[in-house]
């Protein structure tokens, strides 16, 4: 059985004297493992990934990516484990408009330091890999909205991290762009990546994720519901795109 890359014990938080947004929350995530967080509106689903992006803690429990005890960090050191173990996709995108699709996809590597020369020659295998080096000059605003999600997730990928965190990532998008990015998510779980992805599409969740964790008024439960550990990867780009892009 492969290591954990997420491990939370006992996780509760509670908002300005509120019901418990999350509460006594457990959940193993292994590597390799593609897992969706399901759950109605106010459920403790966007709660739970800003615990483990580290960008909330918890008032009891501990929460443990990849090695790394996020409960205890410091707003520096979260702002590093970010930089270094997480990926982040959102519903909107969170583009910059103002800054080409390239150098969108290079931010993370020079906030973290990346050589210039380093982090453009990344992009660029991202952008290529991803079926979207065309758009690499472009700004955003002039690009489709699967073409802006998968701009997202080269960013995301950018600095090799274990663990990608998608936000409903199909939830801006139309039908058929959002099987696209399904079906991208797909491949490169099959070629290794950990991804959780937080979405109210239960065929978002049964098409790209192996099980399903549901949340209610803050509890977590669990389910097989997902596909089959052995599915094949449907290639959206070009054959063998997502092995490179998760190294």
């Amino acid at each position: 059985m492969t290591e954990p890359v997420i491990e939370l014990r006992g996780v509760s938080r509670r908002y300005d004297g509120g019901p418990p947004a999350l509460h006594e929350a457990s959940l193993t995530v292994r590597r390799g493992e593609a897992v969706a967080i399901l759950g109605p509106s106010g459920s403790g689903k966007s709660t739970l990934l800003n615990l483990i992006a580290g960008l909330d803690r918890p008032d009891t429990g501990t929460v443990t990516v990849d090695g790394v005890r996020v409960d205890r960090l410091d707003e520096a050191g979260s702002a590093r484990y970010r930089r270094s173990k997480i990926g982040m996709v959102f519903q909107f995108f969170n583009l910059l408009d103002d800054l080409t699709v390239s150098d969108n996809v290079t931010l993370p590597a020079r906030l973290a330091g990346t050589p210039r020369g380093e982090a453009d020659r990344r992009a660029a295998e991202l952008l290529g890999l991803l079926g979207i080096d065309r758009h690499a000059r472009a700004y955003p605003g002039r690009l489709s909205g699967g073409e802006r999600q998968r701009v997202a997730v080269a960013r995301a990928l950018m600095n090799r991290p274990p663990l990608l965190l998608a936000d409903e990532p199909t939830g801006a998008l139309d039908t058929a762009a959002g099987q696209d990015v399904s079906a991208l998510l797909t491949d490169l779980n099959a070629e290794g990546q950990t991804i959780v992805v937080v979405t109210h599409d239960l065929a978002l969740a049964r098409s790209c994720t192996h099980r399903t964790i549901r949340i209610a008024d803050g509890r977590v439960t669990e389910e097989d519901a997902g596909r089959p550990r052995s599915a094949a990867p449907r290639t959206v780009a070009s054959e063998g795109f997502a092995s490179e892009a998760v190294r």
